[in-house]
């Protein structure tokens, strides 16, 4: 029977040699085919076993005459100890229930900040050396140090893939990476776009509605269009945003008011006369209302005045009687914005006014601008027309899920209500280090998956 030619993919792919496509091909190629996978665990001990015991064999070598051909066996205890090494370095490389081969190390895991994980094929605690695979983070900002220099900070939620030293690709959610000159060269991609580092500090997002945005802040980078194969350079201050695939569906049914079994009554802005929209204080082109994400962002910085973003949520309470709110729920869920990086926003407070002056319920989704948002002037909520009535914080990289928010000042503006529709304006009163900060999100009635703004009235016994 004749030998089949060695496969030259197992040395390389021990390695590292491989590129990301060669490594998905052999990795297929291992798990179907018996042949390849028993010379890769073999091409695998002898790796493994030079590498454990390389010491003992320079010993052996020193002890035989200079004169003396080499062919005696290797002592048993030596293929004992490789064995045992090749078990271990076999069981780390190669796990079959994942089908996902490891390399050597290409990361560190240096910092974890408030960090949530679940789902990720690698180590996730502090200091664990990662090679190949992805990290999924829920919850925090977690920082990665590749052996090439350059440094990683994921933001959550996001899913990150680590191809090597040099390249990994963002799945979903936002990095920012600032890279030295011994790591020139080091590229993130995205489904959209493939970001190359030419010396530089940059911010990379992918958010859930299917985009891409790259920001530079030091240096420049050379940015490849996945459409086109077009490649742009970026410099220092310049962004771009690339959108992606998304499918126009239905519009969403009017949401319906829910009596639940403890005695609270869920309303939804979908429901009724209910309606939710943001506002940009530069925008000159149409509305925000009818959109997926209310945005909302505060900063001090003159680079981005007109970045401002601030929400209004206003629900229909016409069938029930509102005198008797004895207790009442603002329940919000965040969800990316897809715009500005959390690292450059510190833990961040937000205030919910609630709207005094009832004549401007009646605001359009369709006409609302920054200058015609209710309750508001340029500067802010209008003390003349709202009043503050509870606040809550996010902290930085994380939320921790739906965010509720209580007092009895909410419950004492619902009771004070006389034409049957309550409004709330939502700010954030945290600024920012850099005018790429964080533009907070909240799922709007459109959006696709989350809930929309709800509020939750509990009725006093008559």
């Amino acid at each position: 029977m004749k030998t089949p030619p060695p496969d030259d993919r197992i040395d390389r792919a021990i390695e590292g040699l491989l590129s990301p496509e060669e490594l998905d091909q052999f990795k297929a190629d291992v798990i179907r085919d018996a042949d390849l996978r028993a010379a890769y665990v073999d091409r695998l001990w002898l790796h493994s076993s030079l590498r454990a015991e390389r010491e003992t064999l320079m010993e052996v070598l020193q002890e035989a005459p200079a004169e003396e051909k080499i062919v005696r066996r290797w002592p048993v205890a030596v293929w004992a100890a490789a064995a045992a090494a090749c078990v271990t370095l076999a069981a780390s490389v190669w796990t079959f229930g994942k089908g996902t081969i490891h390399h050597r190390p290409v990361a560190t895991l240096i910092q974890a900040e408030n960090c949530k994980w679940a789902g990720s094929e690698l180590p996730t605690a502090v200091n664990s050396r990662l090679g190949t695979g992805t990290l999924a983070l829920l919850e925090g900002i977690a920082t990665l140090k590749f052996n090439s220099g350059a440094t990683v900070m994921i933001e959550a939620p996001t899913k990150l893939q680590i191809r090597d030293a040099m390249h990994c690709r963002l799945i979903e959610g936002t990095v920012t990476a600032e890279v030295p000159k011994p790591a020139h060269g080091f590229t993130i991609d995205t489904a959209d776009l493939k970001v190359k580092d030419l010396g530089t500090r940059f911010g990379l997002t992918t958010g859930t509605m299917g985009n891409s945005q790259v920001r530079v802040f030091q240096g420049e980078v050379e940015v490849g269009h996945a459409h086109d194969g077009k490649v742009q350079l970026l410099t220092e201050g310049k962004g771009m945003s690339v959108a992606g695939n998304t499918a126009v569906g239905q519009e969403p049914a009017r949401g319906q008011q829910v009596q639940e079994a403890d005695g609270w009554t869920s309303i939804p802005t979908s429901f009724g006369h209910g309606r939710d929209g943001f506002a940009r204080r530069g925008d000159n082109g149409g509305p925000f209302g009818m959109q997926p994400v209310l945005m909302v962002k505060h900063t001090e910085l003159e680079a981005s005045h007109r970045n401002e973003r601030r929400a209004v949520v206003t629900f229909d309470v016409s069938q029930i009687p509102t005198a008797r709110a004895g207790e009442a729920q603002l329940v919000l869920d965040p969800v990316p914005s897809g715009f500005g990086f959390s690292a450059l926003v510190p833990d961040s407070r937000f205030a919910i006014y609630g709207i005094t002056d009832e004549s401007l319920d009646a605001w359009n989704e369709k006409e609302m601008r920054w200058a015609s948002m209710p309750g508001c002037t340029d500067d802010g909520p209008n003390p003349n027309q709202t009043q503050r009535l509870a606040e809550f914080w996010i902290p930085r990289g994380g939320t921790g899920g739906a965010i509720t928010i209580r007092g009895d000042a909410i419950a004492d503006f619902i009771r004070h209500d006389t034409n049957g529709l309550v409004s709330f304006v939502i700010v954030r009163e945290t600024g920012e280090s850099d005018p790429s900060g964080l533009v907070h999100g909240f799922a709007s009635k459109e959006h696709p998956t989350a809930r929309p703004p709800t509020l939750r009235i509990k009725l006093s016994p008559q």
